[in-house]
């Protein structure tokens, strides 16, 4: 029999809002908040450790959550006040997780494949171009996707919803730029820098050997440091009015030529 939690003022409850609003709370607890049955089963699958399952039995019942995992959870029955304080969507399936973050540091990065592709994404801000990336990257099946100077959490409710879940389904880590570029180089993973200067076309360089696809911000590019130590710097030509595209989707345009290329080697 699931514990039950009727009212928002319990102090669980209001531990959970923090967690689900902060991104201090969730750094300071090192717990996070994964809203619906999808997302829960991917960081399940993931292998993230779940504290907690919430749920609301008008729209989840008891019974359904042998479905999600064979493990013994801690379960807790919540009522729709309690639910709709600590769910994020308008779209609502009745059930949340109290998950375990992962360290991201580029140090625990296995990288199992002697040819990786890699996407690196210097400074994304908004949760929606992130979760893009990361759908994007999941899609392609990348070796790994690295964030370099993150200007925000990746286990941001925002992050997690727009990624549908993807960000339990890559590989992820993060840094400065200054510890990304060391990295890739001290594994000697080519760097395709996609910037406008000193630039040629992107589909003529050869992605079949270890590469890092490396793409900035619509508004800034990526800087300096990236152009410097860039084994390459590739442009995607543009046809129309405007010079820049959303970074997701140039993204995805170099992540499938390189996939394209790998599969004629």
């Amino acid at each position: 029999m699931a514990k039950q939690i009727f009212s928002i003022q319990n102090s669980l409850i209001k531990q959970l809002v923090q967690l689900k609003e902060k991104s201090r709370a969730r750094k300071n607890s090192g717990l996070f908040l994964i809203e619906g049955q999808r997302e829960i089963s991917l960081a399940i699958k993931g292998n993230y450790e779940i504290e907690t399952i919430l749920f609301y039995p008008k729209l989840f019942a008891e019974k359904q959550l042998s479905s999600l995992t064979t493990q013994q959870l801690n379960t807790i029955e919540i009522s729709k006040d309690v639910y709709h304080k600590l769910a994020h969507r308008e779209t609502t399936e009745g059930i949340l997780a109290v998950a375990k973050v992962k360290s991201l540091s580029l140090a625990e990065l296995n990288l199992k494949s002697k040819n990786p592709l890699i996407l690196v994404a210097e400074a994304p801000e908004k949760p929606g171009n992130i979760g893009a990336l990361l759908r994007t990257a999941d899609a392609a099946n990348v070796d790994a996707v690295i964030i370099a100077n993150p200007k925000t959490d990746l286990y941001n409710p925002n992050i997690i919803r727009s990624s549908v879940g993807c960000v339990f389904t890559n590989q992820i880590a993060t840094g400065s730029t200054e510890e990304v570029i060391n990295y890739l180089k001290e594994n000697n993973i080519n760097i395709y820098c996609a910037a406008l200067q000193a630039s040629v076309d992107y589909h003529t360089q050869d992605y079949t050997k270890p590469t890092a696809l490396v793409v900035g911000t619509e508004a800034t590019g990526l800087s300096d440091k990236w152009i410097e130590h860039a084994t390459q710097n590739i442009i995607i030509p543009m046809q129309g009015v405007i010079d820049s595209m959303n970074v997701s989707v140039a993204a995805g345009i170099l992540i499938f030529e390189a996939k394209r290329q790998r599969q004629f080697n």
